[in-house]
């Protein structure tokens, strides 16, 4: 998933989605308007709103109804909850009614918002609650704040929230994701971050309902196509337009309605065939593209068609055949891939930096090798990369070159003819490389590979084709490829125990997983393996623990992290507070004998938040080149404020 950084996927944040709003002094017009419908409701300022939630049948229920919303929804909150923990504060995500489906908090502000109903299966509409963010953003279809007294009810005056509306593709509300925080806590700087976060769930919501399509991710400037800033259009396999959105309607200069009747090459002045050809290439870049306005924009396409087989016989004829057929696009259903690289984001800004290299080469046969030391989830990264690729209804097929005997490990790989070898199966075997044809190949611990076997590999890679052992006949296979290695291959190569050419055959991705020592998000890793083995029951470290887990070395990284907490919660049994005298023995003599790391907490959450709002400012003024009012006016702040966040305005325009 996308995290709430300087950084989003290797760009600068967003101006379109981002807003700095501060509370005013008397009520805003959309504030005085709600204030009204509240009155002609019928509510009394001074009443006490019905507080009970649904049933707990209900409830899920209501979660199965929003599906798809929630599943896309739930990582993007983790995130902005990162950006706001220890603040008294929530990240909360309703329905398109405004009932809450999902919360997550601090403890602390949780039970004071448990007082006013700030929990799952109550309503927070308009015509229950009066004025507040959730209601009034759903009736306006605007991202709202409601600061304090600006709220319709007195006993909510204590709040002050951020909400903005989720759209579909077609631009209804079908959620709101807010962010509600005791007053006293407020900062200028959440409405920015909730906007962002909810575009990030619209965004991802929209690849999802075309999976089977064309989509494309353009913007006039190179460096944010792949960015929240990107426009996105999904595309028939013949050209058709489907959808488009909200940053691609904005750069397209076009209403939903009026891109009814275009079809791709009428918009970017390119048929899809070229398309089609521009990606047999080995190593496609950015597609050069013209608008009908006559603006040049740059993109890189996604074409994730049915069985993934591109049909380059298309032409612009194919265009006018379906430009006027019915629009047919229906969001994905149950088959979803629900565990791609999105779900691996934690928070941790190198594991941020290994996922957004690796969701820029997918489908683009591009081999990856993932090193990092035993434990630091290698195979967990190469299954969440198979899912996000063109192959993901393909076979994964893993094999651990350090598991299998050597004198096994080639007929493991490449299979073998009836009577290939003494005590071969009859009728033989299909390789694991034949397995994976059509899918990808994960081959953990390709340091420990024989050298022998190295150049066979090699040339399979090369060749693509493969000859069972006690065969003549040579089979084509794809696959993607993905290697992964504990050891340092460059030191293996220096003794000899490793092919240089099959290295530089393999490296055309590198990433490195950080292990667990050096993780900055240890607290969100243990809530997520806690709730994973003891669903439905709410465990927590004890202080003391968290800060004995933070000072450790953990040599066997996330393996021993969650067998540890695996056995943590039977000896805990019904305490709901895992402590230190729930640990085993061989923990607490790893803590007395090894040396400890340094723990020093986490920047203060103030410090974070100036350092995001002067982000987003200066990509805002990127974004606008450089015009201080235009900037001003798209993030609804003052131009003084501007000059005051960013003294050196000198290359800035007025």
């Amino acid at each position: 998933m996308q995290r709430l950084s300087t950084t989003y996927r290797g760009g600068p944040l967003p101006s379109i989605a981002t807003a700095i709003v501060e509370p005013v002094d008397g009520a805003p017009a959309i504030i005085e308007t709600s204030h009204q419908r509240s009155q002609a409701f019928g509510l009394s300022p001074t009443a006490t709103p019905d507080s009970r939630p649904i049933g707990k049948s209900d409830l899920s229920l209501l979660i199965e109804q929003n599906r798809i919303l929630h599943t896309h929804a739930v990582p993007a909150m983790e995130a902005l909850y990162q950006q706001i923990v220890n603040t008294h504060s929530m990240v909360i995500l309703t329905d398109a009614r405004g009932v809450i489906v999902h919360s997550l908090g601090d403890d602390d502000f949780l039970e004071k918002a448990n007082r006013v109903a700030l929990k799952p299966g109550v309503a927070w509409s308009e015509q229950v609650r009066g004025t507040n963010a959730i209601g009034t953003a759903i009736t306006e279809k605007l991202a709202t704040l409601v600061h304090a007294d600006q709220h319709y009810l007195a006993a909510n005056h204590f709040l002050t929230c951020s909400a903005a509306p989720i759209t579909d593709h077609r631009g209804n509300v079908i959620g709101v994701l807010d962010v509600s925080s005791d007053q006293r806590s407020f900062h200028k700087h959440t409405m920015a971050l909730v906007r962002m976060s909810a575009l990030m769930i619209e965004n991802q919501l929209f690849s999802a309902t075309f999976e089977d399509a064309i989509t494309l991710h353009f913007h006039a400037r190179p460096e944010f196509v792949g960015t929240l800033m990107e426009g996105l259009a999904s595309f028939t396999p013949g050209g058709r337009f489907l959808s488009a959105n909200k940053n691609g309607l904005f750069q397209l200069g076009l209403s939903f309605a009026e891109l009814q009747s275009h079809t791709f090459s009428s918009l970017f002045g390119l048929p899809v065939s070229a398309l089609y050809d521009h990606y047999r290439m080995a190593a496609p870049g950015l597609l050069d593209l013209c608008l009908p306005s006559g603006v040049r924009v740059l993109g890189r396409a996604q074409l994730r068609l049915a069985n993934h087989a591109f049909q380059y016989s298309l032409s612009a004829s194919n265009e006018a055949t379906e430009k006027n057929a019915p629009n047919t696009a229906t969001p994905a259903g149950a088959a979803r891939r629900l565990s791609g690289l999105r779900y691996l984001r934690t928070g941790d800004p190198q594991l941020e930096l290994v996922i957004d290299k690796v969701g820029k080469v997918l489908g683009r046969d591009i081999p990856i090798l993932i090193m990092g030391e035993t434990g630091t989830g290698k195979e967990l990264l190469a299954q969440a990369i198979h899912n996000d690729t063109p192959r993901a209804t393909g076979p994964f097929i893993a094999v651990n070159c350090a598991s299998i005997p050597e004198t096994l490990i080639e007929s493991e790989l490449f299979g073998y003819e009836d009577g290939a070898f003494t005590g071969a199966r009859k009728k033989g075997a299909v390789g694991k490389l034949l397995q994976a044809n059509g899918g990808t190949l994960f081959l953990d611990e390709i340091g420990d590979m024989p050298f022998g076997l190295q150049a066979r590999l090699l040339r399979v890679l090369q060749e693509r084709m493969v000859t069972p052992l006690g065969s003549s006949k040579s089979i084509p296979v794809h696959v993607d490829l993905i290697c992964a290695t504990n050891h340092n291959l460059r030191e293996r190569m220096a003794k000899g125990l490793f092919r240089e050419d099959l290295y530089y055959r393999l490296n055309g991705l590198v990433v490195k997983l950080p292990p667990l020592r050096e993780r900055t998000d240890l607290e969100t890793v243990v809530k997520k393996i806690l709730a994973a083995e003891a669903p439905g029951t709410r465990y927590t470290l004890a202080p003391e623990l968290l800060r004995l887990f933070h000072q450790h070395q953990w040599p066997g990284n996330f393996r021993q992290l969650t067998n540890l907490l695996r056995t943590a919660i039977v000896m805990a049994d019904e305490e709901q507070e895992i402590s230190l005298h729930h640990m085993p023995d061989d923990f607490l003599d790893d803590i007395e004998s090894a040396p400890m790391a340094d723990y020093t907490p986490a920047t203060s959450n103030g410090a974070r938040l100036e350092e995001l709002e002067h982000s987003a400012i200066v990509a805002a003024l990127a974004a606008h080149g450089g015009n201080v009012s235009a900037t001003a006016r798209a993030l609804g702040i003052s131009r003084n404020t501007i000059y005051r966040k960013l003294p050196n305005m000198g290359r800035f325009s007025a």
